[in-house]
């Protein structure tokens, strides 16, 4: 089973930049940038937190199963 970030995803329904959301809050932009990639490997469960909560969004809207692979 691979996991999925679908950050940048919803940060494009939600009409909002990756560098407002870095500010929304307060981290660097490179950290959310790399996030939105295919490349993540590991995160920090606060930081998750932290992404639903500037968002609004529920966990199981932003991580899901990746059914593609």
């Amino acid at each position: 089973m691979k996991i999925k970030i679908r950050l940048k995803e919803i940060l494009a329904d939600k009409g909002i930049s990756q560098r407002e959301l870095a500010r929304r809050m307060g981290i660097r932009h490179p950290t959310i940038n790399h996030l939105c990639s295919d490349q993540v490997d590991r995160v920090y469960i606060r930081t998750l937190e932290q992404i639903c909560d500037a968002l609004d969004i529920h966990i199981h809207e932003l991580i899901v199963e990746d059914k593609e692979t």
